[in-house]
């Protein structure tokens, strides 16, 4: 296998390459001997005894690499040298791959080749472990053969959570610990000054840039707003808290604790001096912010999306301009693929008749707030730099990376007359894995999934006794830019007519080189202003007044509050209907959308605090920071303000299916990010539903090989190249380098426009050239369609609102390249929309014009033959130019999903799958 060296922000949290030429050595292999004699923990076999289950063996998860996160500094050290894995590190990751050629013949009975049994409890001859943490008696936590799986039993419910935050800490103590540094913006000085890890810092502490009394007060609102159960979250975190305090204390004793904590000079090898810091309270709302900033926070852009409406003006004049950007904008495309699909509309973030209050800036005088200052050594170097743009890209683009599928269908529909879903979150692959397994029982509390590791006080998305529950990224919008009028100086501004100082809010960093990351010494100061409409983030004149853009987020200073929600989802108590589901998940203020399957019933909810925005207000673009333009009833001490109510989010019961791979929601439901228009992921699901559904009799097996084969299919050629290929044989293709590809192509496509494997373990696509053709030319056909007639400074200022494509080998994401989620954004539908209008094919919701050839579809064939001929001259070495981890030219490496680093373990490459990384797959028999 090729060297793996740092890819992603914490890649070089691992022990670097140089260390395996050492650990040859016999001194190393005399510590490794040392160290391996005190990790052995007291467990004895035992049966636990499973609480009521009405799945009747149907529900089964996956979530790979494996549940064991943490290895001891003796592990790593083998896992560098010689490839060994700790227990249960790996042992999902080979079930979890082999789904991709494994699908076509599954049954009911071989799902479990794939998927773990996730009914509650574990079989006595199953038990490898049984824990009473702490010597407590009221807690127990038994760990199964197969997986390794925490199965915690609590008889107290303080204990129950104590025993969730011991299991946490042995699974995933090192991930938890950088990342309530990543919330804090504290990485470097704790991890080190690696380029990745500056830029991870700067993305997330741009938008959430807490102090500890920020911290503290979501906390204390949080419980004071939620009577009882507020109450109740509070002794539950305290809980767990303790649990994970205890275990750090343990394994520190017993020096069984995670080796990266050596490697990054925390604590010492021989003498076991240094300190694991214990948790408290306030790094759970900093870790919150960090998982709600990823996966729920949707909206922003408004700056963006003006720089490219103006530009479309300046290309158009103001009238058709305006009338371009909104056929590119695709706010409510008639040929969208809909979650709700009955016809209901859910009207939210419309376009008004008559905009008020827009502050589009002066053009040209936009600028990026800077983040960092007072630099020095590697904080001030060009890879620094170049991680400092990268970030402040990520943290200001409009595309928020919004992942995770889901099938579900009404026992209506199906062979034993019981709702069956698939569905799971795509949160990226990592080692270890940001979510971590569990089941947790004790008073109030049922249920078994995966959490968010140093959030796993709850199950936040799995099953309960008799239901099971899952999420998808929504994004609709809930943040705002507004533009806050300068006086005095470049930090004051008007608020209310009043002339007002900016906070700022400051975190200053520094690193010196350790074994794990030996990037050479350095500092800097993250400084945000912030006003009482949010943080700055760009500066520009309007009508030539200087201002100050801000963004305002209806989740900023709220990432504690979705406790409740979760708490309710667990609690067997509370959730035992469609409604009562509902009702849970819209105390969750993140920007997700629910799905809901139990024995006779499935639902949906779209949640997230949605404001309510004044009248005549476009939430497209940036407005006057003046009361009245303001959300209705906004507080800024609190930033509260009035949210739509419950009954305007999306929602459904017993819809026949539900489809969700982050498309628009419903009719008339506007969404931030753009692409939601004729050609969207989500058509890959619903499509193949859609005839499941048709037919009847569906099963667990034929939904899973439903999302299984949409995880292989590429998008641009299932929806997109039979119009493509329609225009060129419009006329017999004379060229033989275009007639080559176009066979090759239409080969490809006929066999189904999979991107698989010839065989199982092959490392070679079928079709791949035909493969190699497509991922060189949809860049070039777009291109070759649109620059033309958007000219070229529209087309670029349209790219920054949505990328031309996002292929497997790309690098884009949250994650990066080898991430796995591809297809969600790119310009398929412009291409099939422009193409279908060259053919004179009936169009909903067209462009405002035809590009493609000026609308000749002479010239249009002309165009794509052209870039056809291009594309197919390029080497697979120039299409895949290779990578720390794949050599040029290795077009199934380049697609390959990699389990990034969070730590010292490694793991090996799998074959590329569009699919979530947790997966559930259930079918209820009975309710309670």
């Amino acid at each position: 296998m090729p060297r793996r060296t740092s890819r992603t922000a914490l890649d070089r949290l691992r022990t670097p390459g140089r260390l395996t030429g050492f650990l040859k050595s016999a001194s190393i292999c005399v510590l490794i001997a040392g160290l391996l004699s005190p990790l052995a923990q007291t467990a004895s076999a035992a049966e636990a005894a499973a609480p009521n289950d009405y799945c009747g063996g149907q529900c089964s998860d996956i979530l790979p690499p494996g549940e064991n996160g943490n290895a001891t500094l003796a592990q790593v050290l083998l896992n560098q040298a010689f490839g060994t894995q700790p227990d249960h590190a790996e042992d999902q990751l080979g079930p979890y791959a082999n789904l991709a050629k494994g699908y076509p013949t599954l049954t009911n009975s071989t799902i479990n080749t794939f998927f773990n049994d996730a009914s509650f409890g574990v079989a006595s001859d199953q038990v490898a472990s049984t824990l009473s943490p702490a010597g407590r008696t009221d807690v127990t936590i038994v760990r199964d053969k197969k997986t390794g799986v925490p199965h915690i039993t609590g008889t107290t419910r303080y204990g129950t959570e104590f025993g969730a935050g011991y299991a946490a800490a042995q699974d995933r103590l090192w991930l938890m610990d950088v990342f309530r540094h990543v919330g804090r913006g504290q990485l470097t000085t704790f991890a080190g000054g690696a380029p990745s890890n500056q830029g991870l810092e700067q993305q997330f502490w741009r938008n959430a840039p807490y102090s500890e009394a920020d911290l503290q007060a979501q906390i204390d609102n949080a419980v004071a707003n939620n009577g009882a159960r507020g109450q109740q979250a509070l002794a539950d975190a305290n809980a767990y808290l303790a649990g994970i305090n205890s275990y750090i204390d343990t394994s520190d004793s017993g020096r069984y604790f995670p080796g990266e904590y050596v490697l990054t000079g925390h604590k010492d090898s021989i003498t076991n001096a240094g300190t694991i810091e214990h948790f408290k309270l306030t790094d759970l709302v900093a870790l919150a912010s960090v998982i709600g900033a990823l996966f729920g926070s949707g909206g922003g852009g408004e700056v963006n999306n003006a720089i490219s409406l103006m530009a479309a003006q300046e290309r158009y004049g103001v009238t058709k301009g305006t009338e371009v950007w909104e056929s590119f904008r695709e706010r409510n495309d008639p040929e969208a693929v809909l979650t709700v699909h009955n016809g209901e509309s859910f009207p939210y973030a419309a376009k008004p008749a008559n905009a008020q209050g827009e502050a589009l800036p002066d053009a040209g005088s936009v600028t990026t707030e800077p983040l960092v200052y007072d630099t020095s050594g590697t904080g001030a170097d060009q890879s620094a730099s170049a991680a400092s743009a990268t970030a402040t890209a990520n943290a200001l683009t409009s595309a928020k990376r919004g992942m995770s599928n889901a099938l579900v269908v009404s026992g209506k529909y199906t062979a034993s007359g019981h709702p069956v879903a698939v569905f799971g979150p795509q949160t990226g692959y990592f080692a270890p894995q940001l979510l971590m397994l569990q089941e947790i029982q004790g008073p109030g509390i049922s249920a078994r999934g995966a959490s968010f590791a140093g959030l796993s006080m709850y199950v936040e998305l799995g099953r309960g006794q008799d239901y099971a529950w899952s999420a998808t990224t929504s994004g609709q919008d809930i943040i705002d830019t507004y533009a806050v009028e300068l006086c005095q100086d470049d930090y004051h501004y008007l608020y209310h007519g009043t002339c007002t100082a900016m906070d700022k809010i400051e975190q200053k960093n520094s690193w010196a080189p350790t074994t794990a990351d030996s990037t050479a010494a350095g500092s800097y100061t993250m400084r945000v202003w912030r006003t009482k409409y949010g943080p700055v983030e760009y500066r520009a004149t309007v009508d030539g007044k200087k201002v100050a853009y801000t963004t305002l987020r209806s989740s900023y200073l709220h990432e504690a509050d979705s406790i409740i929600g979760f708490q309710m989802l667990n609690d067997p108590d509370y959730v035992k209907s469609p409604q009562t589901f509902q009702s849970a998940v819209q105390h969750i203020n993140y920007t997700f959308n629910w799905f809901y399957a139990d024995s006779t019933h499935t639902a949906y909810y779209n949640s997230g605090n949605n404001p309510v925005r004044a009248s005549g207000v476009d939430a497209e673009f940036p407005v006057w920071a003046q009361s009245a333009y303001e959300w209705k009833n906004w507080a800024p001490a609190t930033n509260t303000a009035d949210y739509t109510p419950a009954s305007a989010h999306p929602n459904s019961i017993d819809q026949d299916y539900y489809i969700s791979w982050n498309n628009k929601q419903a009719k008339d439901y506007a969404t931030a990010s753009w692409g939601d228009g004729s050609v969207h992921r989500g058509n890959l699901l619903e499509d193949r539903v859609k005839k499941l559904v048709a037919a009847g009799g569906v099963t667990r097996t034929a939904l899973v090989k439903a999302m299984a084969d949409a995880s292989l299919a590429d998008l641009r050629a299932e929806d997109v190249l039979p119009d493509l290929l329609k225009v060129i044989n419009s006329s017999t293709v004379t060229d033989s380098t275009a007639a080559a590809a176009v066979s090759k192509l239409q080969a490809w496509l006929t066999a189904g426009a999979k991107r698989t494997e010839t065989s199982a373990g092959s490392k070679k696509y079928a079709d791949a050239d035909a493969i190699r053709i497509l991922d060189a030319w949809w860049p070039l056909l777009a291109k070759g369609i649109f620059e033309p007639g958007l000219g070229t400074d529209l087309y670029t200022a349209l790219q920054a609102n949505l990328p031309v494509d996002e292929s497997p080998s790309a690098a884009h994401g949250p994650t990066g390249a080898h991430a796995g989620s591809s297809f969600q954004y790119g310009w398929w539908s412009y291409v099939d929309k422009d193409v279908r209008a060259v053919l004179g094919e009936s169009v909903q919701g067209p462009l405002a014009d035809k590009y493609c050839g000026g609308g000749s579809l002479a010239t249009c064939r002309d165009t794509l033959i052209s870039t056809l001929k291009t594309a197919a001259g390029k080497t697979a070495a120039q299409v895949y130019p290779g990578d720390t981890l794949c050599s040029a030219g290795d077009q199934w490496c380049a697609d390959s999903i990699v389990q990034r680093t969070l730590g010292g373990i490694k793991h090996y490459n799998i074959s590329w799958q569009n699919r979530p990384t947790f997966q559930q797959v259930v079918e209820f028999t009975s309710h309670r």
